[in-house]
């Protein structure tokens, strides 16, 4: 595990790294590019036309970002006793299709080993979690394990948002802020807000009207929200940190 700048978290945990979203923004690709290890075993659920497509060298899908599982990793939480909120998976979607279930269990069994800490996790999946529900795998209530766990969604705009459980906690990481939202789900937990980062060329730039429309949102539902440093110059007044296990 590494310490890290990621605002909401104190570490990252990454037993699972690599993903084939292709999100033109991804920081994660960027990182493992620069720094090319390759030290995991490779996997992926057959029948993924992305996979052909890096094994082909094709397009963006680069060697060093495939997905891969590290199974020498998976004890590093219990090498911390002193309780941390770690993002698991920050280099990878642990809940993409490409990964199976078994390794996703592993990953679990992992967390369950240290229950001492807080664990985040993020999806641009949201079914997976779904399906995960009804195979009895996902942690009820983030307790069937003793640990506590914290399931975010990344959405960009409110057309991507899908009705969520009411059995665990939920969260939404809204980054980065392409298009506004009509409407939070109720059982959201928690909001993470966030600008692109980044010299993308295209670099998108949310409008002050859509953090504001959020701000409001979130006080009239009573849910806790979490702005990046990101949002700092667009908003221009102290930026709301809250975080849902402090409110």
């Amino acid at each position: 595990m590494n310490p890290t700048k990621i605002e909401w978290c104190d570490m990252t945990f990454n037993p699972v790294t690599g993903c084939l979203h292709n999100c033109e923004y991804c920081y994660a690709r960027k990182i493992a590019n620069r720094f090319k290890t390759e030290s995991g075993e490779f996997f992926v659920k057959s029948g993924i036309d992305e996979w052909q497509k890096w094994r082909k060298g094709d397009g963006i899908y680069t060697r060093y970002f495939n997905p891969q599982f590290h199974k020498d990793r998976l004890d590093e939480p219990q090498h911390h006793k002193k309780p941390r909120n770690i993002f698991v998976c920050s280099m990878a979607d642990l809940f993409g299709d490409w990964v199976p279930d078994e390794i996703i269990k592993k990953v679990f069994e992992a967390c369950e080993n240290a229950p001492q800490h807080r664990y985040l996790f993020l999806t641009k999946n949201q079914s997976r979690y779904d399906n995960l529900h009804y195979k009895k795998i996902l942690p009820w209530k983030a307790l069937k394990f003793g640990i506590n766990c914290w399931f975010g969604v990344t959405i960009t705009n409110g057309q991507q948002l899908k009705p969520f459980f009411d059995d665990y906690n939920f969260f939404l990481s809204y980054e980065p802020i392409m298009g506004e939202i009509d409407r939070l789900p109720q059982n959201i937990k928690w909001v993470i807000a966030g600008a692109e980062t980044g010299n993308r060329k295209n670099k998108s730039v949310p409008h002050f009207y859509l953090i504001e429309k959020l701000v409001k949102q979130c006080e009239y539902q009573k849910i806790p929200l979490f702005m990046k440093d990101s949002l700092a110059g667009i908003w221009g007044k102290e930026l709301i940190q809250q975080y849902p296990w402090e409110v």
